[in-house]
Formats: C-alpha cells, sequence, structure tokens
C-alpha cells in the first residue's frame, strides 16, 4: 500500500515537473522576446540600452587610404594616371547625440555630433605626409563651366592663374583633409556666396569635423517595436529633393547604427545617409559568430551603385556614368563628385582601364554589418567608401591640358568599430548565456519528470507482480 501511494505521488510529481518543462518550451521564447521588446524600446528608463544608444560604447575609427598621383605631368599630357596608396591615417571617432527631445507620437529627435582625433600609434605615416591629388577646385570647376560660353571659362582660367591654382595639389595629409588656407577659396566665398560647400579652409572633411548629421527624428518603438530606429524625417523633410524620382527620394530605413529586432535571413538592412544625400540597403549574406554571439552578414549588393541602364530603379539616380558610381553632384553643389566602393569593387570593370594602381578584393573593399538578428544590434561594422573625381580636358581652360576623361580615384574610407570588453560580455550573459539556460532548464524539467513518471509506473508495476507471486507459490508450500 505504501508503494502504491509513493507510485502515485511520483507519477503526480513527474507529471508536474514535465509539463512545466513543456509549459517552458512554448512560453520560454516568448519571455525572452517580450525581454527583448521592452529593454530595446528608446526610453530613458531603459538605462543600459538608451545609454548605448545615446553615446555609443563602441570605439569607432575612421581610416583613410589617399590615392596619390605618381606622375601628375604625363596626366596632364593625356596619358593615364598612376597611383599608389597611401595610408591608413587613422582617426578615432566619437559620437554623441545631443538635443534629445520626445514627442507624443512616440518619436525622439536628436543632433549627432561627430568628432574626428588622429591616432599615429593606428596609421601608417603622419598627417604632415604628403600626398598629390587633384585640384578639385580647378578641374571640378572646369567641367561644371564646360557649357558656359567661351568667354566665361576663358575667364575661369585667368582667374586660376592669378591665383595660382593648377591641376593638382601636393599637400599634406592634414591640411587635405581638415582644410588649408587658399586665396582663390576666400574670393569665391566672398564674391559668390553659397558656391562652394564651406564657409572656412577648404578640405575634404573640413565640414565634418565638429558637425552634425542633421536633425533625425526616429520611431522610439514604444507603438511598435517593428518602427524602432526607422526614421520619421530627416530636417523636418520626410522625403528628399535631389533625385529624379519619388522612389529615389524616398527616406527608408533607420539612421544607420540600429535596425529593428527579430531579423530573419529574408531581411535586408536600409538605412538613410546624409553624407550619400540617399537612402541604402544592405542583403543578407551569411551566418557567423563574434565570440560566442550568433550574427548575420549583410553587405552592399551589386546593384547599389548601379546605373539606370543596368537596374532601372536606379535611374532616378542619374545622370549617370558606369555602373558603380554614384553621382552626388545634385547635393554636392554641383561638383561632378561620385561615390563607389573602394578601387571600384563592384562597378564595371572598364573604370580600372582608365587608371593604374587599383586592385579590388572584397576582404579589403568590400563593406559589411554584423548584426545580432534577434535585437537588430550591429557587433561589427565596416563601411567603405570611396570620393572620385570625374575630371577631362575643357576647351578654354588651359589649366586642363590634354586631360583624358577619367573618373579620378582620390581617398577612400572605412568607418569601422566592434563591440568589445565589458559590453560583449553582458551582451553574451543576456542575450545568449541565460536563453541558453533556459533551453537546458526545459528539457531537463522535460527529462525529469518523464524519468520520474516511468520509475512511478515501473514501481507500481512491481507492487502489483509480487502479490500475484506469492499467491502462486503459497499452495505449493503447502505440499
Amino acid at each position: 500500500m505504501n508503494k502504491s501511494k509513493l507510485a502515485i505521488g511520483l507519477f503526480v510529481a513527474g507529471t508536474m515537473t514535465a509539463v512545466f518543462g513543456l509549459v517552458i518550451v512554448f512560453v520560454g521564447p516568448i519571455i525572452i522576446d517580450d525581454q527583448i521588446v521592452k529593454n530595446l524600446v528608446i526610453d530613458p528608463k531603459n538605462e543600459i540600452s538608451y545609454t548605448m544608444w545615446k553615446d555609443i560604447p563602441v570605439p569607432f575609427f575612421m581610416s583613410v587610404y589617399f590615392f596619390n598621383i605618381l606622375n601628375p605631368t604625363e596626366v596632364l599630357a593625356g596619358e593615364k594616371p598612376m597611383v599608389e596608396q597611401r595610408g591608413p591615417y587613422v582617426y578615432r571617432k566619437r559620437l554623441q547625440k545631443q538635443n534629445i527631445t520626445f514627442h507624443p507620437n512616440d518619436t525622439v529627435s536628436y543632433l549627432e555630433y561627430r568628432s574626428y582625433f588622429f591616432e599615429p600609434s593606428m596609421s601608417v605615416g603622419n598627417e604632415s605626409d604628403v600626398v598629390t591629388i587633384p585640384n578639385m577646385l580647378v578641374l571640378g570647376a572646369a567641367v561644371m563651366m564646360e557649357n558656359m560660353p567661351i568667354a566665361v571659362r576663358l575667364l575661369l582660367s585667368a582667374t586660376f592663374k592669378g591665383f595660382k591654382e593648377g591641376p593638382f595639389l601636393s599637400k599634406s595629409v592634414g591640411e587635405l583633409m581638415w582644410g588649408y588656407d587658399s586665396k582663390l577659396v576666400d574670393f569665391l566665398n566672398k564674391w559668390f556666396p553659397g558656391m562652394l560647400p564651406s564657409t572656412g579652409k577648404f578640405g575634404l572633411f573640413s565640414e565634418f569635423n565638429n558637425s552634425n548629421t542633421g536633425l533625425f527624428t526616429v520611431h522610439t518603438g514604444k507603438d511598435d517595436i517593428r518602427l524602432i530606429h526607422k526614421v520619421n524625417s530627416w530636417n523636418g523633410l520626410t522625403k528628399l529633393i535631389y533625385w529624379r524620382t519619388p522612389q529615389c527620394n524616398m527616406i527608408n530605413g533607420t539612421a544607420g547604427q540600429m535596425w529593428p529586432p527579430f531579423m530573419t535571413k529574408e531581411s535586408t538592412l536600409p538605412f538613410y545617409s546624409p553624407d550619400a544625400c540617399r537612402s541604402l540597403e544592405l542583403v543578407y549574406q551569411r551566418e557567423g559568430t563574434m565570440k560566442g554571439i550568433p550574427l548575420y552578414r549583410f553587405v552592399a549588393p551589386k546593384t547599389m551603385f548601379a546605373n539606370g541602364s543596368d537596374y532601372a530603379p536606379n535611374e532616378g539616380f542619374c545622370p549617370c556614368r558606369q555602373s558603380g558610381l554614384l553621382n552626388v553632384s545634385s547635393c554636392r553643389a554641383n561638383a561632378q563628385v561620385f561615390i563607389s566602393q573602394p578601387h571600384f569593387y563592384n562597378a564595371d570593370p572598364v573604370l580600372l582601364d582608365y587608371v593604374q594602381g587599383l586592385q579590388p578584393t572584397e576582404d579589403e573593399h568590400g563593406l559589411f554589418i554584423d548584426i545580432h538578428p534577434e535585437t537588430g544590434v550591429p557587433l561589427n561594422v565596416s563601411i567603405r567608401l570611396q570620393l572620385n573625381l570625374y575630371m577631362k580636358k575643357v576647351s578654354g581652360i588651359t589649366e586642363t591640358g590634354k586631360i583624358s576623361e577619367v573618373v579620378m580615384p582620390m581617398i577612400w574610407f572605412e568607418e569601422n568599430g566592434y563591440m568589445d570588453g565589458a559590453i560583449v560580455k553582458t551582451f553574451h550573459t543576456n542575450l545568449v548565456l541565460l536563453p541558453m539556460v533556459m533551453v537546458y532548464m526545459q528539457y531537463c524539467f522535460l527529462g525529469l519528470g518523464l524519468a520520474t513518471v516511468l520509475g512511478a509506473v515501473l514501481l507500481h508495476y512491481r507492487g502489483k507482480v509480487r502479490p500475484l507471486q506469492h499467491m502462486v507459490t503459497a499452495p505449493s508450500d503447502q505440499l
């Protein structure tokens, strides 16, 4: 009788344990997803995630490579340019959101300021290194004025001579990056205000340092987690005015730092880039891990900078040249500047025929973002872009000489950052270890419950068999 009660007790306990394990199987993922949603919403009450969003704790660096022209005299005579890559010149990038304002419609506005600090120990060379690149003020202006009357072109050429501006510049990396004194720049800013993108010194990144990327308004995710980080407006605009079609003028995706959670392999990474003056979109490439954390890698598709002939939706970004080039003149004071991937990676191979010294590879020149799919948080980022100048001979402007028509690479840069240290440990603990413990717990409860039920059944069965055996053997003993 005692064994029968014990068997019943074990059966009940085992059943309850197994049911509890089964409940965890179905309820556990829901609990985890619910916690992810609660902790990701942009809200000052979410101390850890809000701090990460406000002041990105991941160290970011910008590595800059210059294409030093080896034969400027020959290029002026019509020969093919020969370049050598110089660098990297590495800058630590600091990002900080300011003027943060929450709105009743579950959006938040902010200005994000960026500052750059040279890191000599990480660089190959110093900011004092001298390199030779095309003079954007001369060769860019020449192409812009190509269709103006000959008298205007002659006057422009005389102006260049008066200010001793030639077709190529040989200056230090620091001057080319952050600006140099130019009497021509001072003249243009005084008599033609607004013609140049900056009013001070002229440099490739002079308008980037200690500046903001515009007023972003993004969704907090409080009303719908699927909208979190998605751009509601930029500088008050819900669509752009730079391009020729409504589709190309759309502001899509996020601000490029975080994405909505619960991604699949069919997901994409859309984001708006003020520097590229358009929305971009990366596509899934493969799975991977980083320090034990699962990730999805997203890369730039070949269609991203394809021209309208090769990819019809990009027709609105034209006038286009070869595929692989984005014409940003419409948002860069009409300067004939093109963006591409470094060394013309994923671009029309004919571009490589016009310049000697380029060797594109995916590992060195392809851009990617590694994302933790459950949270939409980037683990490893490498955005690589190249700045190119379209230059050619323009009659009436003698500074252009006999330059052959070419899209000339000037610099390329990589902005990269990855999670490390205490942040990645916290991330690993909360989003990998704890869910793993819950998975093990559910199977432990299931296994323990089933084993207990089985033990109870066996105990009950043995309790029934033994009395029967005793009844069978008793008469033979009497005989």
